[in-house]
């Protein structure tokens, strides 16, 4: 199918519409120049012959004069022979008497007589047998005298037809010029639009294969320099998402190597050592178990996020008693902390509210949370957990003492595959799956840090249902 361009459906399109009523404006001006130039014309010849059968008239009511002399009179001394040509016509209908002194022919037609024989005034426009073009007005006299039936008078209409031709050229030059304006101005117009469009359009199949160096030139502040401007940033996302992605290909292929190789090794080495003491074999056992731990956890991380990308992550809703999901987290990293000469400092409120959502997801994020406050701290740290009530919303918050996140990277710590810190071991969507889940449970997770070195807090803020409260087990660890 052949490509329309805009250009080419502009052109066919506005800009005949444009011409078309130009041309219809153009003649409708001239048709008005032409009525306004003979009407006016007409009038004139009117009011000349209204003069002379106001002079015939006064001649007709005095017995003592020559009605026939003064209308020879008349014609002789009218004063603008050399324009207008006056003409005295007999009862039968022929030109007897003219102003100029040449009597027509006999057989010359005079439409206007005709008519003004019907009524009380007659005119016409006409081309004579020579091809000039006359107006002729004529006016019945039969009642001042019965050899005259009327008066006429008769001017040709070339120095008019000259006139109205001079308007005709101007308005055409003027209409040709507004064209010509329009065209140009619709082309550029059109330019402007047609040749961002195929830049982007250029771009865009850069961009779908695999491209995202190029940008579009904007130079406008309208629409389509807004539209640019959204392509260039989505172009630089695009690219920041491409750099992630790889980077956390990366990322999860080391994180991955790390704990397969740490498993084969020592299986690998219970395997050759078959006589080996209790304690190697009890080693190389807690080393396979936790690195599966490890493996487990980025697997499910894994999946999560692609539920949450597919749209097929789902939750098992219920009310429930954050404190005992929390405390389960608490004690799971307990000893994770102690080990690594770390301390957790849980302040672990009497009671809470029940909250509305999936405990299982719920502990997930508070997992997550305490796992990157240990994994970012070193040894001699502290992190401090906090949970409270307020204003009907539950607010929990951990606070470490680690290597803190830099202002710059604080606003994508939360974007997938984002990792602030390249020395720590993670796969980058910890955190950007802990946002969606307590996204999708109507709360907010937010991330606080003074700088590098100085430590991180997470806030996670979730609405509490309308419940009795539930109070802390006395004998509950914390």
């Amino acid at each position: 199918m052949a490509k329309k361009s805009i250009t080419r459906r502009w052109i066919f399109n506005n800009l005949g519409v444009v011409v078309l009523a130009l041309l219809v404006i153009e003649m409708v001006i001239v048709y008005a120049i032409q009525s306004y130039f003979y009407s006016s014309a007409r009038q004139y010849l009117s009011s000349k012959l209204n003069a002379v059968t106001s002079v015939l008239s006064v001649h007709s009511q005095d017995s003592a004069s020559n009605f026939s002399s003064e209308v020879r009179n008349v014609l002789e001394t009218f004063n603008e022979k050399d324009k207008i040509e006056l003409m005295a016509i007999n009862s039968k209908g022929r030109v007897v008497l003219t102003s100029s002194g040449f009597t027509p022919d006999a057989d010359a037609e005079m439409p206007d007589y005709t008519k003004a024989m019907s009524g009380a005034q007659g005119s016409d426009i006409y081309k004579l047998p020579s091809g000039e073009k006359i107006l002729a007005v004529s006016v019945p006299i039969s009642s001042m005298n019965g050899e005259f039936s009327a008066v006429r008078m008769v001017t040709s209409l070339t120095e008019i037809d000259s006139t109205i031709m001079a308007y005709i050229v101007m308005v055409t030059v003027i209409t040709l010029v507004v064209i010509l304006i329009i065209v140009t101005t619709g082309l550029f117009f059109a330019g402007s639009i047609v040749k961002p469009i195929r830049q982007i359009s250029g771009i865009a199949r850069k961009f779908a294969m695999g491209d995202f160096s190029v940008r579009i030139d904007n130079s406008s502040n309208d629409e389509i320099g807004e539209l640019c401007t959204a392509i260039n940033h989505m172009a630089d996302e695009l690219s920041n998402t491409e750099a992630m992605k790889n980077e956390f290909i990366s990322s999860v292929s080391h994180e991955l190597r790390t704990p397969l190789t740490a498993i084969k090794g020592w299986a690998e080495t219970l395997m050759l050592d078959e006589g080996g003491s209790p304690d190697t074999m009890k080693k190389g056992v807690g080393v396979i178990v936790n690195e599966t731990e490890r493996l487990s956890q980025m697997v499910e991380e894994l999946l999560d996020f692609s539920r949450m990308q597919s749209g097929h992550f789902t939750l098992q809703n219920a009310n429930m008693d954050i404190l005992a999901e929390l405390g389960d987290a608490v004690l799971i990293y307990s000893d994770k902390a102690r080990r690594e000469g770390m301390e957790i400092i849980y302040n672990e409120p009497e009671m809470l509210p029940f909250v509305y959502g999936d405990k299982n997801r719920i502990r997930q994020v508070f997992i997550n949370i305490i796992d990157n406050a240990i994994k970012y701290s070193s040894a001699g740290g502290t992190v401090t957990i906090d949970a409270s009530e307020s204003d009907g919303k539950i607010i929990v918050s951990v606070a470490d003492t680690g290597c803190g996140i830099k202002e710059s990277d604080l606003a994508k710590v939360k974007t997938k595959f984002y990792k602030a810190n390249h020395t720590r071991r993670g796969s980058g969507i910890g955190l950007a799956v802990a946002d969606e889940i307590i996204a999708m449970h109507g709360g907010t997770m937010d991330i606080t840090s003074p700088g590098e070195g100085k430590g991180t807090t997470v806030t996670i803020t979730l609405p509490a249902v309308t419940a009795e409260p539930k109070k802390k087990n006395p004998g509950e660890s914390k």
